[in-house]
């Protein structure tokens, strides 16, 4: 896994840095890249599709921005504690 930081426990600061260092890395729109962003068992949901792994995510986002190539995506920080962090997220259309 890479690891980069800021690393936790986060602190206001810290955890607004990681949300816009996740954001820059999203709207890199590099499948490969983005996903070393999670870790090899991460399970998320998008919408009505459940992504299980780094593999999945890779192959997610590859599909996806093959789509979906008009807009970026904005990351707020909504809330953070010691070791997790919760964003909100929004869309700015080109």
């Amino acid at each position: 896994m890479e690891s980069r930081p800021p690393f936790p426990p986060f602190d206001a600061q810290t955890a607004a840095q990681k949300v816009r260092l996740a954001e820059d890395g999203w709207n890199m729109r590099d499948p490969k890249k983005a996903a070393l962003a999670y870790t090899e068992d991460t399970r998320w949901r998008n919408r009505s599709e459940f992504v299980n792994g780094r593999a999945e995510v890779e192959a997610f986002l590859t599909r996806k921005w093959v789509r979906e190539i008009d807009y970026r995506l904005i990351k707020e920080l909504w809330a953070f504690t010691g070791d997790r962090i919760a964003v909100r997220f929004g869309l700015r259309m080109a």
